[in-house]
């Protein structure tokens, strides 16, 4: 009998609070996370967009404060509302890479256990969280209505992993010395030769550097964008 990973998370919710916290135990480690409900949540029966933001590597480790540096977690802090649900789990590696599997286990535990539109989940990532954002496309293609990673690195070869009909916009810095823009250019360029449906979309701030995500995170078309999309 194969061993059945308990997949236990651990909540205090206070859905008036700007942010929850919560965890998920993985078997040999756990991956901690913050949540953000929209304004009516917990008054409604409706299901609502999920927003899956994975940070990066300067956001790592077992502080959960870390993870409201930057993007939509860093808004949700500032004030800003927003009409979706925010997970913002936190890689516990400070000089290491996501953990993919993990993060799989963390959302079908956590859609379970909260009202989520299955057809409009989406997946955004900066830096580290971009490359992560990639591959966990990769590896559960038809999970995620969109997909929005940021500065991240991808092996452009993979491109054949990526759905045809998967809604793509990337963004990326002209100048980025710590992860060439290329990375980014490559991959669209790839993907736009699978004659891909919708095409996808590639923002390049000129002579920004590896910080592209104040500008990205700063837009609100982005989020305009991303929730328009649906789940074919």
């Amino acid at each position: 009998m194969k061993l059945i990973l308990l997949l236990l998370t651990v909540c205090t919710f206070s859905l008036h609070a700007q942010f929850n916290r919560g965890s998920i135990d993985l078997g040999r480690d756990s991956m901690h996370y913050l949540v953000y409900y929209p304004a009516g949540y917990d008054t409604s029966t409706q299901d609502y967009p999920l927003v899956l933001f994975l940070h990066g590597g300067g956001e790592g480790g077992r502080d959960l404060e870390k993870v409201k540096r930057h993007g939509p977690p860093k808004r949700i802090a500032a004030g800003t509302e927003f009409p979706f649900i925010l997970l913002a789990p936190q890689n516990r590696f400070e000089r290491g890479f996501w953990d993919n599997v993990g993060l799989g286990y963390l959302l079908d535990d956590f859609m379970a256990a909260n009202r989520v539109d299955t057809n409009r989940v989406y997946l955004t990532g900066l830096s580290r969280g971009g490359f992560a954002a990639w591959t966990l496309a990769m590896h559960t293609p038809q999970r995620f209505a969109a997909l929005v990673p940021v500065c991240g690195a991808v092996a452009h070869s993979y491109d054949t992993w990526i759905p045809d009909d998967l809604p793509i916009w990337v963004h990326h810095g002209t100048e980025d010395e710590l992860i060439h823009p290329s990375e980014s250019v490559d991959m669209i360029e790839n993907l736009q030769r699978k004659q891909m449906t919708p095409k996808p979309k590639l923002t390049l701030y000129e002579g920004v550097g590896h910080n592209a995500w104040d500008p990205a995170y700063d837009d609100p078309e982005l989020y305009a964008w991303m929730l328009a999309q649906r789940r074919q």
